[in-house]
């Protein structure tokens, strides 16, 4: 499975490329290591998926129950916009017109690991939501998220 981890600053072009980080670069698997999924992320920013890890999240999609209309709008949604994009020869990645558009997304920007994926951010964006997150509230949440995981391993070492 491919996983990232860090943060990186870009610059897009005005044709729309931008240079993948030489940091994201070097955490790709061999194979396959240039073809990309890109698609709206569930903010105001964009995702882009490995081939490798699209995959697997488009084949459990085509396995929902088409007669299901939660289903058929879930899938309209999630994939609406959903681009394969290649690196080009100088390792820049070009971004759909309609994507851009969707996060706002002009000079500056921030890619950042999402585990198996890296989200895409407007850099002024991406900070200003990191400034309207106190430390109080991070704490807050990280006991909501992970406890419940933790009280699970726990349990599984007691039993």
């Amino acid at each position: 499975m491919v996983s990232f981890i860090g943060e990186y600053e870009s610059t897009i072009d005005t044709k729309g490329r931008f240079l993948l980080p030489s940091g994201f670069k070097r955490q790709l698997p061999g194979e396959e290591s240039s073809s990309f999924v890109i698609n709206r992320g569930f903010e105001k920013c964009l995702t882009l998926y490995p081939i490798q890890s699209w995959k697997p999240i488009f084949k459990d999609i085509s396995q929902l129950n088409d007669f299901d209309p939660k289903v058929r709008e879930f899938r309209r949604f999630f994939l609406n916009g959903a681009t394969q994009v290649e690196l080009d020869s100088a390792g820049r990645l070009l971004l759909p017109k309609n994507l851009l558009d969707h996060a706002s997304l002009e000079k500056d920007i921030v890619l950042v690991s999402a585990v198996s994926k890296i989200e895409i951010w407007d850099k002024i964006k991406y900070q200003q939501f990191f400034e309207s997150f106190s430390p109080e509230s991070f704490s807050s949440l990280a006991n909501e998220v992970m406890n419940p995981k933790i009280d699970n391993l726990s349990a599984g070492r007691q039993g």
